[in-house]
C-alpha cells in the first residue's frame, strides 16, 4: 500500500478484480473543459456561475456531467465560450459530438436526451478517453491518474482527457472509453495503451475491465463470463436479451455473437489481499453456471 493510500494491496495494480464494476447511472454524458480548481462533489455546485449552470442542466435531465481537461493544463482561457462534448451511450449504436456554446443554455440537452446530436455539436468520428484525476475526491486518482493521462496524451493528444470523478477510486488509475462507457480500472501505461487501441479497433480486452456504464452490475458481470467463454471481443456483439433476479442470484439469456447463452451469476466477497489489517471487503461476482443454447433462429431485441 502506497504512502497516503486507503486502499487495499492490490487495488492499484490488478490484483483486486475489477469486473461488474463500471458506475451504473451514466448513459448519457456531458464534458464541460474548464481547467479551473474543480470542487470535490460536482453536484455541490461550487463552480463560475456558466460552468455550474450547465452541470446543474445536465443533473436535472439525468446526464452524467464530468469536468474535463487537457493533461498538464490548469488555467482557463476566458472569452471563448464553453467546449463542450456529449456522448449518447445508449442502444447499439453510441454517438459522440463537441462544440463550443456562448453559455450554459445554449446547449439543448434535451436534444441529447432524446438521441439527438444538439445543433450546436458536431458529430466525432474518434473515440476520447477520459482518466480520472479528481486529487480532491481522492489522492489516488491524482498520483496515479496524471502520469498515465500524460503518457496516453503523448501517443493519442487530441483524443484523452484528464477528468473529475468516474466512481471506483479503489481502481485508479481509472480509464473511461467513450462515446461507449467502457470502464477500464487499476490502469498501467501497457494496459491502457493496449485497451485504447483495441476500443479503436471496436474491441475490448477483458483484462482490467470494470464494464459498461448504465448497465446493472450483475448484468455487467453476466458479459464479463459470457465474452471469457467465448472469445468474443467486439464491442457491440454481447447483448443481454432477458433476466430476472431470483435473491441475490441473477439469470440471464445473454446474446454472444451468433451464440445464445443462459449464465447465472451471484454476488461474491472478495476479501483484499491485506486480510484483517484494513478489514475491507470488496463485492464481485462468481459464476455459478454458463449453459449454451440453441443457435439463433431469429432476432430477438436486446435489453438497452
Amino acid at each position: 500500500m502506497a504512502r497516503g493510500c486507503e486502499h487495499p494491496d492490490g487495488c492499484h495494480t490488478g490484483t483486486v478484480p475489477t469486473l461488474a464494476s463500471a458506475t451504473v447511472g451514466a448513459r448519457l454524458w456531458l464534458l464541460v473543459e474548464y481547467s479551473g480548481a474543480w470542487p470535490s462533489h460536482l453536484e455541490n455546485l461550487e463552480l463560475p456561475d456558466d460552468v455550474a449552470r450547465l452541470v446543474e442542466r445536465a443533473l436535472e435531465r439525468g446526464v452524467r456531467p464530468q469536468l474535463i481537461r487537457r493533461p498538464g493544463r490548469r488555467t482557463r482561457q476566458a472569452g471563448q465560450g464553453l467546449r463542450v462534448l456529449v456522448a449518447y451511450g445508449a442502444g447499439p449504436e453510441p454517438w459522440l459530438a463537441s462544440g463550443v456554446v456562448a453559455g450554459p443554455d445554449d446547449l439543448d440537452l434535451d436534444a441529447l436526451v432524446a438521441g439527438v446530436v444538439p445543433e450546436s455539436c458536431i458529430l466525432e468520428d474518434e473515440p476520447v478517453f477520459l482518466v480520472c484525476t479528481h486529487a480532491k475526491r481522492n489522492a489516488c486518482c491524482a498520483r496515479i491518474g496524471l502520469p498515465l493521462a500524460r503518457d496516453l496524451a503523448e501517443v493519442w493528444p487530441d483524443r484523452v482527457w484528464e477528468t473529475s470523478h468516474v466512481g471506483g477510486d479503489r481502481y485508479a488509475a481509472n480509464l473511461v472509453c467513450l462515446p461507449h462507457g467502457i470502464f477500464y480500472g487499476s490502469m498501467s501505461q501497457a494496459a491502457a495503451i493496449a485497451a485504447a487501441n483495441a476500443y479503436r479497433s471496436g474491441e475490448i480486452i477483458l483484462d482490467r475491465y470494470r464494464g459498461r456504464a448504465g448497465i446493472p452490475e450483475p448484468l455487467q458481470a453476466v458479459e464479463h463470463f459470457a465474452r471469457a467463454h467465448t472469445g468474443e471481443c467486439s464491442v457491440g456483439a454481447v447483448a443481454v436479451e432477458s433476466s430476472r433476479l431470483d435473491g441475490d442470484v441473477t439469470h440471464a439469456i445473454v446474446r454472444c455473437g451468433d451464440v445464445r447463452l443462459r449464465v447465472v451469476v451471484t454476488p461474491s466477497a472478495f476479501r483484499a489481499p491485506c486480510g484483517t489489517v484494513c478489514a475491507e471487503t470488496i463485492t464481485t461476482y462468481r459464476l455459478v453456471s454458463l449453459d449454451r443454447l440453441s443457435p439463433v433462429r431469429y432476432a430477438t431485441p436486446a435489453l438497452t
